[in-house]
């Protein structure tokens, strides 16, 4: 070996950051330009109607591994690969980002929005029931006149 270290190991599937964000790039790309359909009849018939897609991360996963490999551990594994993390939080923001703003605008399921995100409000629900706080009587001295909803005797 010339020049130094024997390099142990599998080779990384994404050389550095700017790779990783070019890859993403071509992912926004690719995804916004790629609508899905959905059929809605119409007095002419069945028409396709186009509907853009959410950037999710398991779509640029899924988008990644089919070019380069698994990418995954890029964003997992932060320790291993310091250099990657600002790139990888930016990814991840604009995943969030798009997501978040296509939700509010209801292109996008806001209720899955809101859950893919951790925005859910949460309501505690307690599974036992509230304790009967029971009062002593206390004694009615006023007893109803005549006319108050009582009838006379």
């Amino acid at each position: 070996m010339e020049g130094g270290k024997n390099k142990v190991g599998r080779p990384r599937n994404v050389g550095s950051p700017d790779e990783m964000w070019e890859m993403f790039e071509r992912y926004k790309e690719f995804t916004k330009s790629n609508p899905r359909h959905k059929m809605e009849v119409t007095r002419s018939g069945v028409t396709p109607i186009p509907l853009e897609v959410p950037l999710t991360m398991v779509g640029f996963y899924n988008f990644a591994r089919k070019r380069v490999g698994d990418v995954k551990q890029y964003f997992i594994e932060v320790e291993t690969y310091p250099e990657f993390l600002t790139i990888c939080h930016a990814i991840k923001d604009e995943v969030q980002q798009d997501q978040i703003e296509g939700g509010m605008v209801n292109i996008y399921n806001p209720s899955i929005t809101q859950r893919l995100n951790s925005l859910s409000e949460k309501v505690e629900v307690s599974q036992f029931p509230s304790p009967i706080i029971e009062l002593p009587n206390e004694p009615n001295d006023s007893k109803p006149e005549a006319g108050e909803g009582v009838a006379a005797t």
